[in-house]
Order: structure tokens, then sequence, then C-alpha cells
């Protein structure tokens, strides 16, 4: 019943998929954006890490991904976040959900540029000026310079 209610103050819902490439990075996001509140009571919002979306025509395709992902054992599997928005008007739904494409911009830009999954996995040729990474160096070696 209380769910109901929640419904008739707060008509106006979004939900948001963010696949991430791993649960780490996910996560990571998550905990990020969930450390600000909403400010205004008229929005409401709720994070949770799902697993991606599975076509259900291909069957071998889920098959093959339950067995590889051992989803029994972890929650490894679980690799995109999940934003639920509900609202008591359409402008505060968009008003929020704007504030929260901004900061989740800022959290994958951090993520590309200083996670050092993504800096092994880009090298350093893609670097070549950011902070803390030495010029002139070939690999994917990252410095930290002083």
């Amino acid at each position: 019943m209380a769910d109901l209610k929640l419904d008739e103050e707060y008509p106006h819902s979004l939900t948001i998929n963010i696949p991430f490439p791993t649960h780490r990075l996910a996560n990571a996001a998550l905990r990020s954006l969930a450390v600000d509140e909403e400010l205004s009571l008229l929005v409401r919002r709720s994070f949770a890490l799902i697993s991606p979306p599975v076509n259900p025509d291909n069957d071998s395709q889920l098959e093959a991904s339950v067995s590889k992902l051992n989803i029994s054992d972890s929650n490894e599997h679980k690799t995109t976040l999940e934003v639920k928005y509900k609202a008591t008007t359409p402008r505060m739904l968009r008003v929020a959900v704007n504030g929260f494409f901004e900061s989740l911009g800022v959290i994958v830009q951090v993520m590309e540029e200083l996670d050092v999954d993504v800096l092994h996995e880009r090298g350093i040729e893609g670097l070549e000026g950011v902070q803390g990474v030495e010029q002139g160096l070939t690999g994917v070696g990252v410095g930290v310079g002083g």
C-alpha cells in the first residue's frame, strides 16, 4: 500500500541503465553518485547494480553468459548501473536527471583518464600531456611526476 502512495506522490518516473565494462567500475560509479543526495524533496532516486540485459531470442547466448560468469558465486556479472528516478513534476524530473548526467560525465571522464585498468589497456600513446604521465616513454608504463 505504501508503494501505491509513493507512486501517487511521485507520478513521473524514469529508469536509466548505464553499462560498464566491469563490475568494479560499475560499483565505483554507484558509490560516487550515491554520495550526493537529491537536493529537492520533490525527487526520489535509487541505485542498483544489475546484470546486463540478454537477448531473449538467443537462449544459447544466455546459457553461455550464465556459465561464463558463474553467476551463483559472485556479483561480478552485475556490470550495469540502474538508476530509478521519481518526481512530482516533469520539470523536477528533468532538472534532477540533467544534474545526474553532469555528475556521471565527470565520473566516466575520471575513469577514462585515471583508472589503472583503462591506462594499461589504452597505453601511454593516447595519454601524452596528461598530468602524471612521463613524456617520451613507450609501452604502457605510467610514471608519477613530481
